[in-house]
Parts: structure tokens; C-alpha cells; sequence
């Protein structure tokens, strides 16, 4: 188990594997809300790399920018300075047709709220990434990813006749489709009960572990951060530590001291 240092954690110094082997990386990446006086500074300067084929937690306090951090990376917000790539691409130059086949073709995401599309089939939400984009899907990875979830007598039903985890399970499948470069989850377990998330965040470690997938996951719960390979902390917009192989007793001993 290893660990950045204080002072590497605070300097912008960066850290980790080599840029050629991440899947999304930041340099500088500043966030800003507002003027004047109501001015925040959500994310300041910084410097951060997310490895291909690991699954990393995001982790820090309330208002640390763990969310804003994901949503810079995913091309879901502006960015106010600093330079965001996935893979090779600069994405923060990006137009907004650029941006959305991007997103489309090579990013997924899960959100906390599901996102859903009420009136479609589980099987048309999981498939509507490729529906969007005008492309057919490989029937043999759909199946894959659809038993591995255990999907196949849902694909049916509309989200209001699924449980919570079900719903769940569809966005995770309908992130899984594309074969993204890399999945962005935002608290992916936060509505769901205990044993509904661990059945997802046990299916992420899966993609992660058997299918070479990346995922980059906010958690407030150090129990999900316990399933990632790499979890990196946040406080007032900044990285402050970095922890491998992590543990969910590990990680909420840092999120009391980053809290103190």
C-alpha cells in the first residue's frame, strides 16, 4: 500500500502513472462560480490523472468539488482554466457538437438519480446511447452485459415497474453498451439500499476486473470507496492525498482527518 505525501498532495506536482497510460487527466483544471462577492472557487489548479482499466473513487468532505471534479472531466461543465483531456483529446477546446459525439461514443455515465427515460423499455434505455448515435449494437456484448446484470426478464418492463436497484442496474447496462473508454458515476449508489448497492458496485468491480473497463466514481461512502483500486481525496477544491488499495476502514480514518 502506498500513499502521496503531504506535501506532494499539495504542491501541483503530478503523481502516478505516466499521462500515456490514463484515461482522462487534468492539468490546472480551475473552477469558478459567480463574481465578485459572491465568487466560489469550486476546483483550484488542479492536477489529476485517472489510470485506464482501474476503478477510482473520488472522495472529500461536502463542498470539496468531487462532483464538479466529474462533471469538468465527463465535458458536463465549462471548465474556467486549465486543460482536460480523455485519452489523447483535449476536451475542453472541444465544440458542442464535438463534445456530444465525444460523449456519446466514448464516455458513460450513472448518476445517483438514475436517469431513465420514463416511457422506454429497460431494453431502449440500455440500448439508447447507440440509438442516438445511428449505430447497431453488437448483439453478442448487449447479451453479455444484460445476463451478467441480470436484466434478461426486465428488459420489458418501463423503470416505474423496477425496483430501485433494477433501475439501477439498466443505467449501469446502458453505460456498459458502447464499450466506453471510460465511465463517470456520481454517486452511483446514493438512492439505492445496502444490498441493492453492493450488487452495483460489485457489477462495476466486475467491469473493471473482467471486461478492462475504466471507472471513475464520487462516493461519500467509504464502504463503495473500499471497492475501487485507487481512491484520491478533495478538500476546498484541491487534491490532498491519494490512496492504493484501499480499504473502508482506511478511507474513513483520511475522511475524519480531512474533516478535522
Amino acid at each position: 500500500m502506498t500513499e502521496v505525501t503531504q506535501n506532494q498532495a499539495e504542491s501541483h506536482e503530478p503523481t502516478g502513472p505516466s499521462a500515456a497510460t490514463m484515461a482522462a487527466s487534468a492539468v490546472g483544471l480551475t473552477k469558478v462560480y459567480g463574481e465578485g462577492n459572491t465568487q466560489v472557487v469550486a476546483l483550484d489548479h488542479v492536477d489529476i490523472g485517472f489510470e485506464a482499466g482501474k476503478l477510482t473513487a473520488i472522495m472529500g468532505p461536502s463542498g470539496s468539488g468531487k462532483s464538479t471534479l466529474l462533471h469538468c472531466m465527463a465535458g458536463l461543465d465549462n471548465v474556467s482554466e486549465g486543460e482536460v483531456h480523455v485519452g489523447e483529446t483535449k476536451i475542453s477546446t472541444l465544440s458542442d457538437k464535438e463534445l456530444t459525439l465525444l460523449r456519446r461514443e466514448r464516455m458513460g455515465f450513472i448518476f445517483q438519480a438514475f436517469n431513465l427515460v420514463p416511457t422506454l423499455t429497460a431494453e431502449e434505455n440500455i440500448l439508447l446511447p447507440l440509438l442516438l448515435g445511428g449505430r447497431e449494437p453488437d448483439s453478442e456484448w448487449k447479451d453479455r452485459v444484460v445476463d451478467t446484470l441480470a436484466l434478461r426478464d426486465r428488459l420489458a418492463h418501463r423503470p416505474d415497474e423496477l425496483s430501485g436497484g433494477q433501475q439501477q442496474r439498466v443505467a449501469v447496462a446502458r453505460a456498459l453498451v458502447t464499450r466506453p473508454d471510460i465511465i463517470f458515476a456520481d454517486e452511483p449508489t446514493g438512492n439505492l439500499d445496502s444490498i441493492s448497492g453492493q450488487e452495483v458496485l460489485g457489477f462495476l468491480r466486475r467491469a473493471v476486473d473482467d471486461w478492462h473497463q475504466t471507472v471513475v466514481m464520487v462516493t461519500h461512502d467509504p464502504g463503495a470507496a473500499g471497492y475501487a483500486d485507487v481512491v484520491v481525496f478533495l478538500r476546498d477544491g484541491r487534491q490532498v492525498g491519494r490512496l492504493e488499495e484501499p480499504t473502508a476502514d482506511l478511507v474513513l480514518d483520511r475522511i475524519r482527518a480531512l474533516e478535522v
